[in-house]
């Protein structure tokens, strides 16, 4: 039976994790105060860690004057469709890699982990190139290949980690009931992976949310910036919007907290699904 840590160790345990959890968490209550003070609070001396005279100047003149609205709905479009065809790519190749040993399969995930090595300004003129003999500069179509060939193989690795994990025989057993192999894996290996699956599109949609190289190298139309793009532009030779800039990230974080609230359950099991062999 073990034995409860001694109090000593408990408080000081305590005391580490409060203070772990105020470093983590002040940021963005610094960043939710800024977005609610009057510029002139925002640089009053001494700081003020409390708005005097709350406001939404800054959210209003997100939506009014800076089309914030639009930038939101390219970033939801962008990163949900490039998440879902990540996951659908990375949901058909894992199972492959996972299940089927064929010539070339080794060099396979050999080129796949070798991609996650290459930094991606060195692959930015090339693909800077080949976005503009298809045309696909300043478009929201354009972007998202970029993103799905950047995170296709990366998903697909986790993936096949994840089928690793779950015995063949449950899907042989339905093949020997009369299934084909595409209708076992979608009705029995599929439902069994959802936490995977589900971590795989999450961590996909956060990737494409928060990307801003690639973005800023081949957006640069009012109508086709996403947030990370526009966010950007509030940084200037001489000058920083701080107030707009808190509140364009306030903002921005909202879509990933409801993401993490709905899917939180099939995230934990995600992670920690290696964690016990099955």
């Amino acid at each position: 039976m073990n034995r409860p840590a001694p109090l000593p160790a408990r408080i000081a345990k305590a005391v580490v994790l409060g203070v772990w959890l105020l470093i983590t968490v002040f940021p963005l209550y610094w960043i939710l105060i800024t977005s609610l003070k009057p510029t002139s609070e925002i640089f009053a001396v001494p700081l003020r860690y409390l708005p005097g005279d709350a406001t939404l100047d800054h959210y209003r003149e997100l939506f009014s004057f800076a089309s914030f609205g639009t930038y939101l709905g390219n970033s939801l479009v962008v990163s949900l469709v490039s998440a879902a065809v990540v996951t659908a790519t990375g949901v058909l190749g894992g199972y492959v890699l996972a299940r089927f040993h064929f010539p070339g399969r080794g060099a396979l995930m050999l080129a796949y982990l070798v991609t996650q090595m290459i930094p991606l300004f060195i692959a930015l003129g090339p693909l800077y190139l080949m976005m503009s003999g298809f045309d696909l500069l300043n478009r929201l179509s354009g972007l998202m290949v970029v993103y799905v060939a950047m995170l296709v193989p990366f998903s697909t690795i986790i993936m096949r980690g994840f089928y690793e994990r779950v015995p063949a025989a449950l899907e042989e057993a339905a093949m020997v009931d009369g299934c084909s192999r595409l209708t076992a894996m979608v009705r029995v290996v599929v439902p069994v992976m959802l936490p995977g699956i589900a971590a795989t599109f999450i961590f996909g949609f956060v990737q494409c949310w928060n990307e801003l190289f690639l973005a800023i190298a081949f957006i640069d139309s009012e109508e086709t910036k996403t947030i990370p793009v526009a966010m950007n532009s509030f940084i200037t030779q001489y000058d920083i919007d701080w107030g707009p800039m808190a509140a364009a990230t306030v903002v921005s974080v909202i879509p990933t907290l409801v993401l993490f609230s709905f899917a939180r359950r099939y995230i934990v099991e995600g992670l920690t699904s290696g964690a016990v062999k099955g």
